[in-house]
């Protein structure tokens, strides 16, 4: 299986969402990283088949999605950053509701229900209505939708945001098994998501992407780029204005700082090791390559 994303542009009115994006994509997780209004969702949307290209073309195993949408939508795994429940329905009805939907025969649908409410540890709270579950439990309920028709291509747009740090690292650890066999889109702005199960990185500024790498390629692209200091209060005030700040905290030898910087920001700073966060921040001041 393969999706190839090529050249994609897409305009709304005046505004310029995604501009010559280009991704071949094989099996695996993929992290598609970028601050909001990175056009993420955009480009997700535009894969999922729900928008259309302004330029450009996505393929999947060989076909043109905007000429052959429906075999892509019959292997395709979807959850949406707003994610909507029907609030009388309890979590299996739910399932099986959109089992049928997909045309799942009952007898499969079923089971297959039954399997993901296992999957996602929600077996015991099945038969209770949504409205009455968490963030989390209903971020679950999201992903086991998603994978009712056991897709081959899998995309899920910041499906941690707003869930508690236990119920992330849940949900980051059922993504990461879910990896075989299939391709996983990962849109997210929480570096620490990406950082824990995906093997590639995919970042995105105003549209365009600034870079196509491993976590451990884009640390390497940040070595000598990160610094750590210990400073007074004005100092630290105006290496922030003058830097990008990754961490500041005030202790009583003086204001500790991580700094992303070219070249050594102050005197008294010292070269440090960076993480995948900061070697996010040294990126992205960089100019997209056309």
């Amino acid at each position: 299986m393969e999706l190839i994303i090529d050249r994609v542009s897409k305009r709304f009115q005046t505004k310029l969402a995604l501009q010559d994006v280009s991704l071949r994509c094989s099996p695996g997780m993929i992290g598609l990283v970028g601050p909001n209004g990175a056009g993420k969702t955009t480009l997700m949307r535009i894969i999922a088949t729900l928008l259309q290209p302004t330029t450009g073309t996505i393929t999947w195993d060989g076909l043109d999605t905007q000429k052959h949408g429906g075999s892509l939508r019959q292997v395709l795994g979807y959850l949406p950053q707003d994610f909507g429940v029907y609030p009388e329905f309890s979590g299996r009805k739910f399932l099986r509701y959109l089992a049928e939907m997909k045309g799942l025969p009952t007898a499969l649908a079923r089971r297959r229900v039954d399997e993901l409410l296992e999957l996602v540890n929600l077996t015991q709270v099945a038969d209770q209505r949504l409205t009455t579950y968490s963030g989390g439990m209903k971020q679950r309920i999201g992903i086991a939708q998603a994978l009712i028709n056991d897709p081959e291509l899998l995309i899920v747009d910041e499906p941690t945001a707003g869930l508690d740090p236990e119920e992330r690292v849940r949900f980051r650890t059922l993504l990461a098994s879910l990896t075989a066999s299939r391709i996983i889109l990962l849109s997210t702005h929480i570096v620490g998501d990406v950082e824990a199960v995906a093997s590639r990185l995919v970042v995105l500024r105003q549209g365009r992407i600034l870079a196509d790498t491993t976590p451990q390629g884009l640390l390497a692209r940040a070595n000598g780029k990160v610094w750590e200091a210990t400073v007074d209060l004005a100092t630290a005030q105006r290496l922030q204005i003058e830097n990008r700040v990754s961490t500041m905290i005030s202790k009583p030898d003086g204001v500790h700082l991580r700094l992303v910087s070219e070249s050594r920001p102050h005197a008294a700073a010292r070269p440090a090791e960076p993480n995948l966060e900061e070697a996010l921040l040294a990126i992205s001041t960089q100019i997209p390559v056309a």
